[in-house]
């Protein structure tokens, strides 16, 4: 060949375009420890920002597919918050502490029930920093609550942004099950906080039954913010291995 380059090269692997979903009470610094190794790839990684608090709410779309492969990192509630279309059009789903359903069914999610309406009138009440001290506590739990980001209490929260707060209070008590456009033909990892205190354990089983051809990941006394320095590479390189 002219060029001097040989037949037997390896072909140049398809690159992945990220979008990243954030949960409840969050933000978008949630990715932060995603960004080194998305760079290091080569790899977009765009945030959808709810806009609970300093951040305005963003719903980056997917490039054109002759662009790369698209997969969609979701954490929590952040499932059903995707727009229907973005979800559908995913390539690979990474689901971090997850749910389809986030109360059980019967007297199991009773406690759960009331812990809802109680955050409800705490915010109702202008309670905001106390509600969020309380709430970033039972994330991490067992974990330091100071190794989590910054979250949404270090900044205004606006008239706008406490209504979006209730909405999905609102949607954390009522969902039950996949959203219908969830794509459960793609490879899925379903990364699960193994000592988590927000999500019930029966809640994890359902979306593992829901999902059985999925890779599960269980991290072992970890809390619901999944904590753990080594994750974000975990997950990119399970991203990076899938044919």
């Amino acid at each position: 060949m002219k060029d001097g380059s040989s037949c037997n090269a390896e072909p140049v692997s398809t690159p992945w375009h990220l979008l990243a979903m954030h949960g409840w009470g969050s933000d978008q610094r949630a990715w932060h420890g995603f960004w080194r190794g998305c760079e290091q790839r080569g790899w977009p990684l765009e945030r959808l920002e709810r806009g609970y608090g300093r951040f305005n709410p963003a719903t980056p779309d997917w490039p054109n597919k002759e662009q790369g492969r698209r997969a969609l990192l979701i954490n929590s509630l952040g499932l059903h918050l995707v727009p229907a279309a973005t979800l559908a059009a995913a390539d690979a789903v990474v689901l971090l502490a997850s749910f389809g359903r986030f109360v059980p069914s019967g007297a199991p999610g009773r406690p759960l029930r009331q812990a809802l309406k109680s955050m409800d009138q705490r915010l109702l009440n202008g309670e905001l920093q106390a509600l969020f001290a309380d709430f970033r506590q039972r994330v991490a739990e067992p974990q330091d609550p100071d190794l989590m980001p910054p979250g949404i209490e270090d900044g205004p929260i606006s008239e706008a942004s406490l209504e979006r707060l209730r909405h999905d209070l609102a949607l954390l008590a009522s969902c039950d099950g996949l959203p219908s456009t969830f794509p459960t033909t793609v490879p899925v990892l379903i990364v699960e906080a193994g000592a988590d205190a927000i999500v019930h354990p029966l809640s994890r089983q359902a979306l593992r039954e829901a999902l059985p051809q999925a890779e599960v990941l269980t991290l072992a006394g970890i809390g619901h913010g999944l904590m753990l320095p080594t994750l974000p590479g975990q997950v990119l390189q399970w991203i990076e291995d899938l044919p």
